[in-house]
This record gives structure tokens, C-alpha cells and sequence, in this order.
């Protein structure tokens, strides 16, 4: 957001060298989640406000700025580490952004696009969080073009089978399992949460319940080449 000529980022950045990570302040954070609410609201809505106010123009900025890391529809952008978001279940999105605030997620030394994502959840209050999931939720899911090479889909085929218990035979999801869709996320971004999963970067804290369920999964992958199989499949689903 530019103000006053400063410009905060909110979403996640590549692990780039050792970089320190300067979050605004939490006043400042909770005033852009609020524009950001009020932004979405307005493109949801079918006909626009017949006296634009100067609050409108705002946030429509503080949106336009958000979308250049995730994308002009939310798609998500991997030269940033920006995932893709649009259309992600509401009961998903708010149990991330609850990770996130209480540092279930980001406080890994190895995850710092986790860390850059933790003081923007940290401004957000319950009803915030709620407000922001169903929106979000509700944005068409954009189709995903892959950019991870070197996986066998047919040999992911095979290790993929286990993980239909939760994610379904199409990867789908299941909300009962808080298993979250697979087939509409980047392949980058599911390679890279399998490494975080299987080296423990994330789903080791013990109060990550879900996380702890997927940590064994992604060990029982062999190597890298193995979670490349798997997420080649999961693409042509």
C-alpha cells in the first residue's frame, strides 16, 4: 500500500539470501485487512456505487497492490511465492489465517514466506477473519499452468493413492477431514508445502493438529523425485 510514500506488503515473499523481515505496525496492518474487506465487497457487488467516496478509491488501490503478488484474479505468482488463493473453501482459509496469527504457521527460520504472511494474520480480529474467508471463497478458482518439471505422473499415480483417503480419488478435498482441495493449487506451491511437511518446516508444532496428520504422509516419500510424481498427478486431475 503506498502512503505517505511507504509501501507494505502483505503477502509472502521468496526465501531470498537471509533478507530480515520488517513488518508494519499492527495499527497499520488492520486498516489495510479492513480496506481489503471493504474491496472485495465492492467487486462483488453486480452495480457500482452511483457517488464514488473517497473510501472506495482507496481500497480499490489497496487492492490493486494486493493483486500484483497474488495475481491480477488471485491466481497466485511463484516468482514471488505468492500462492493461489481464489476460491479456496472459507473453513480452509480461516483455519490458515488462525495458523498464521497464532504462529502455528510462519514462525519456522526456514519458512519465510510463512513469516512475511504471520504479522498481516496477526492484525486480523475473529470477525475479520470470517469476513475475509467468505469472501475470498466465493472468487472464481483460476486455472492453474504448471511450472514444475521432471515429474511422472503415472509413477505419482501410485504413490498418490494413499493420500485419497482425505483429499478424495479427484483431490477435491473433504471439510470433515479438513483436508483442503489439491487440484486447483500450484504445483509449485504443493511440492514446496510437501518439502515443508516432510523437514518438518511445517505441521510440527504441537498444536497443528492437521498438520501432524500430514507430516507422516509426505515422510513416506521417498525423495524429491517422488513428491515431483505426485504433484504431476495431482496436475492432470
Amino acid at each position: 500500500m503506498h502512503q505517505n510514500g511507504t509501501y507494505f506488503q502483505l503477502v509472502e515473499a521468496p526465501p531470498v539470501g537471509t533478507a530480515r523481515v520488517v513488518p508494519p505496525s499492527a495499527g497499520q496492518l488492520r486498516i489495510l485487512a479492513l480496506l481489503l474487506v471493504a474491496t472485495l465487497l465492492s467487486v462483488g457487488c453486480t452495480s457500482a456505487p452511483e457517488k464514488p467516496t473517497q473510501r472506495d478509491a482507496t481500497a480499490e488501490q489497496v487492492y490493486q497492490l494486493c493483486t500484483q503478488c497474488h495475481g491480477p484474479q488471485l491466481q497466485g505468482k511463484p516468482d514471488i511465492a505468492a500462492p493461489a488463493v481464489a476460491g479456496l473453501p472459507d473453513w480452509y482459509i480461516e483455519a490458515q489465517l488462525h495458523k498464521f496469527k497464532g504462529g502455528i504457521r510462519g514462525s519456522h527460520f526456514d519458512d519465510l514466506p510463512g513469516m512475511r504472511m504471520r504479522p498481516m494474520a496477526m492484525s486480523l480480529t475473529e470477525a475479520d477473519i470470517t469476513a475475509i474467508a467468505g469472501l475470498v471463497s466465493k472468487l472464481p478458482v483460476q486455472e492453474s499452468h504448471p511450472s514444475l518439471e521432471g515429474g511422472n505422473a503415472e509413477a505419482g499415480k501410485m504413490l498418490f493413492a494413499p493420500c485419497t483417503a482425505c483429499h478424495g480419488p479427484e483431490a477435491k478435498g473433504n471439510p470433515a477431514l479438513k483436508a483442503p482441495p489439491l487440484a486447483q493449487a500450484n504445483d509449485w506451491y504443493l511440492f514446496t508445502q510437501l518439502h515443508n511437511f516432510k523437514h518438518g518446516v511445517r505441521g510440527a508444532n504441537p498444536n497443528d493438529t492437521t498438520g501432524a496428520q500430514m507430516r507422516p504422509m509426505a515422510q513416506g516419500l521417498a525423495d524429491e523425485q517422488a513428491m515431483r510424481d505426485v504433484v504431476a498427478y495431482i496436475g492432470t486431475l
